[in-house]
């Protein structure tokens, strides 16, 4: 197994914990929000309303051949769904079915769309389709595996995301969905499966971090201070970063009990508008869990 260039510090710190003698760092939860960064929201990507104009005028076309208007209603959608207007999404992924029933992506999205509605049946049946036209697309293990996980079956949930890991295991998000769904099963195993998977395949990329913090490597406020807004690439920006770092603050108190406070995290990943991240499409049905553990509490 070769180890990644993993700051030798940290590398000593995960083979411990997964020896058990690590437990994440002890602080006061309020602590976590003296250091909040609140950032603007992502602004309205210009050129997806641009496209969304020449594609509003090519469609009034009577003439169009069935799959040409499948393919641009499916564009269309696409663009809507990274705008935040999801209603206009689903109509377009529905009619361009209408036109090509074939269409394995235009299912896969509509099983996201149904999966943040919490309509897991209907998500189900979308991505038992997009597998079915396409067994060897790129997401559907990754969103129905996801689907499982909110529905609660965790074996299912653990199974496609374990196959979604192993097709890319350098890939640092495989990893921490893996880790959400097994958590679930076993939180001792999780942990050590995290660990292990963090020697074998991680390094110095912000992805690796969030993994850090799941382990209680690195603690929330040091998280924030000195790893969440830096080193951001040309092509990433600040409230990008800050939705996956909300989001996953967000998990890391819930999975500690800390419902009150994975509330405004979980908000805090919302107001970040990147509409086409996973930790903003998932993020309010975080909140909604963590709002009915709260309410339930509060009792």
């Amino acid at each position: 197994m070769k180890l990644k260039p993993i700051r030798a510090g940290l590398a000593a710190a995960l083979l411990l914990l997964m020896q058990g003698c690590v437990v994440a760092p002890q602080e006061q939860p309020e602590d976590a929000l003296k250091n909040l960064l609140v950032v603007a929201p992502q602004p309205a990507e210009l050129r997806y309303q641009l496209e969304v104009a020449k594609l509003n005028e090519v469609l009034t076309e009577e003439t169009l051949p069935a799959d040409t208007m499948a393919e641009l209603l499916y564009r269309r959608g696409a663009l809507y769904d990274g705008l935040g207007m999801t209603a206009l999404a689903r109509i377009d992924f529905n009619h361009a079915l209408e036109y090509q029933p074939r269409l394995a992506d235009a299912y896969n999205y509509l099983g996201i769309h149904y999966t943040q509605a919490a309509q897991f049946d209907y998500a189900f049946e979308a991505y038992e389709a997009t597998l079915e036209l396409d067994p060897e697309h790129p997401y559907a293990y990754l969103n129905r595996g996801i689907a499982a996980y909110y529905d609660s079956r965790f074996d299912l949930a653990v199974d496609d995301l374990r196959h979604y890991f192993e097709q890319s295991p350098d890939d640092p998000y495989r990893v921490l969905w893996l880790y959400l769904a097994e958590v679930e099963q076993d939180v001792a195993q999780a942990r050590n499966n995290l660990a292990q998977r963090r020697i074998a395949h991680g390094g110095d990329e912000w992805g690796w971090v969030l993994s850090d913090l799941m382990l209680g490597a690195i603690s929330p406020v040091d998280f924030i201070d000195l790893h969440a807004a830096r080193d951001l690439k040309d092509n990433e920006t600040l409230a990008e970063r800050m939705c996956e770092a909300y989001f996953y603050l967000g998990k890391y108190q819930q999975l500690a009990g800390q419902h009150k406070l994975a509330t405004v995290y979980f908000r805090l990943a919302l107001t970040t508008g990147v509409y086409m991240f996973l930790e903003h499409r998932y993020a309010g049905l975080e909140l909604a869990r963590s709002m009915a553990v709260v309410e339930h509490n509060d009792e």
